[in-house]
């Protein structure tokens, strides 16, 4: 009598602790679920870099995460690498914020001006050849942005008028990590 009750209390002690086992499998699932939602919902979406307009910051068939959140609290900063759509199309640019809104940008003899100012840049990037149509000043308006690619040589920005000045409401969000290829994996400045 005795064994068939001990058999019994096993059989519910492995019942139960079978229970528990699916129930831990269930929140385990739903924890994954759930950061994986949160990372997309605040990281969003990935780009992939399309040629060599952004050398030497990323390279072509980089892919990029891009942060969402943080363009729909606050505005972009100057030097921001952004993703943005060019008049409405469903190509994504990536490029440099270089001008803000309300500001002047002239480019003459290879510089920069913002402002009548000159702007310094990092020294990897080369100097313009092509100043487009910054040669003459361009007042952006309160939510103009005004985008240059690392590599200014080799690509269309804000020079060009095929791209122009880039709308607050087409940014889609700041480029912040490369995720691929995994040998460029790291932060974007």
């Amino acid at each position: 009598m005795r064994r068939v009750r001990r058999r019994r209390q096993r059989k519910e002690i492995e019942k139960k602790s079978a229970i528990k086992a699916v129930l831990g499998w269930i929140f385990q699932i739903f924890v994954v679920v759930l950061i994986a939602y949160v990372v997309v919902f605040f990281f969003g979406q990935t780009r992939t870099n399309v040629g060599q307009s952004m050398n030497p910051t990323l390279a072509g068939g980089d892919t990029v995460l891009l942060n969402e959140l943080s363009y729909k609290l606050k505005s972009p900063a100057r030097g921001d690498v952004i993703a943005f759509k060019v008049n409405g199309s469903n190509s994504s640019y990536i490029r440099r914020v270089i001008g803000l809104p309300g500001e002047t940008v002239q480019i003459k003899d290879g510089a920069i001006y913002i402002n009548d100012e000159k702007y310094e840049e990092d020294e990897s990037i080369m100097p313009i050849r092509n100043a487009g149509i910054a040669e003459k000043k361009i007042t952006l308006n309160s939510s103009e942005y005004f985008v240059l690619s690392d590599n200014r040589d080799s690509s269309e920005d804000s020079r060009f008028v095929d791209v122009g000045n880039v709308s607050l409401s087409d940014i889609e969000g700041k480029v912040w990590c490369v995720i691929s290829p995994m040998s460029h994996f790291g932060l974007v400045d």
